[in-house]
């Protein structure tokens, strides 16, 4: 079969929930870029009309450039492995897809098939909360992951010795994507299900991630503090810098006291600790 590439350039605000919207009319794998993103679909299924209208109703919220081109089917491989680069995340961490070469030298090497899902590492909220994983001990702790994506950050939270790791997420293909990746990397310690906080089984956990949006954010960092144990960690991320107030002031009338933050690129990760 033959493939369309959409290659759309908008505000990063946009980028997820317009990568939401298209897998909704049936594109099945996406590139994230520096303006933007690339995103694919067979040519059979591609309905030019309703994707233009999806696109136009954003118009007035962000500015929005795309173009359409058809790959040919003895190419689709090549130009996925073309897009889809290996990264590396600090000193010790390499992510890569399974067409990639393995490097051994990276004490985690994380293999991961992005399809719909958000989070490959290549965005700076996903590298900076691994990075902001990277100094926080694991070792026989129980992590929540809220809002999964490809399951990247419970993948490492299990590399660094995670006892347990609970994953969710709302997306359907998110979850059978991350189950998908979590096989790729041989973990056997991370639950995946579907669905939201509000419906999460009531645990106690020692760490939280949560790579999602300024606004759920905002939202929901109040039903985080009733998963995490006296002395917990909550990591967030997929905000500004120019938000981490807004964010804090929230975490701080729950119990939060902020530890460290990471900046790159305007956008921002932070620790908060419980209690």
């Amino acid at each position: 079969m033959d493939y369309i590439e959409l290659t759309l350039q908008a505000d990063a605000d946009f980028v997820e929930i317009l990568m939401a919207e298209l897998a909704e009319l049936g594109f099945e794998s996406f590139v994230e870029t520096e303006d933007g993103l690339e995103a694919y679909i067979q040519e059979e299924i591609f309905n030019d009309m309703a994707v233009k209208q999806m696109l136009e109703s954003y118009a007035a919220r962000t500015g929005i450039s795309y173009q359409f081109k058809k790959i040919v089917r003895q190419n689709w491989n090549a130009e996925w492995e073309k897009n889809f680069q290996p990264i590396q995340i600090g000193e010790q961490i390499f992510v890569r897809a399974d067409f990639h070469e393995p490097r051994p030298g990276f004490p985690y090497e994380i293999i991961i098939t992005p399809k719909m899902s958000f989070g490959t590492g290549h965005h700076e909220t996903t590298s900076m909360v691994m990075e902001h994983q990277l100094n926080i001990d694991h070792t026989g702790k129980k992590v929540l992951d809220v809002g999964t994506g490809t399951g990247i950050l419970a993948v490492l939270a299990s590399k660094l010795q995670a006892s347990h790791i609970s994953a969710f997420d709302i997306d359907e293909w998110s979850v059978e994507n991350t189950i998908e990746n979590i096989r790729l990397n041989n973990v056997t310690n991370v639950s995946v299900r579907q669905g939201t906080i509000e419906d999460q089984p009531q645990d106690v956990y020692e760490i939280v991630l949560a790579n999602i949006n300024r606004n759920i954010l905002i939202s929901q960092i109040p039903a985080y503090v009733k998963f995490m144990a006296p002395g917990a960690e909550l990591i967030v991320s997929g905000f500004y810098e120019k938000d981490i107030a807004d964010i804090q002031t929230v975490a701080e009338s729950v119990g939060l006291k902020k530890l460290a933050h990471l900046s790159k690129n305007n956008w921002a990760a932070v620790v908060f600790k419980y209690k």
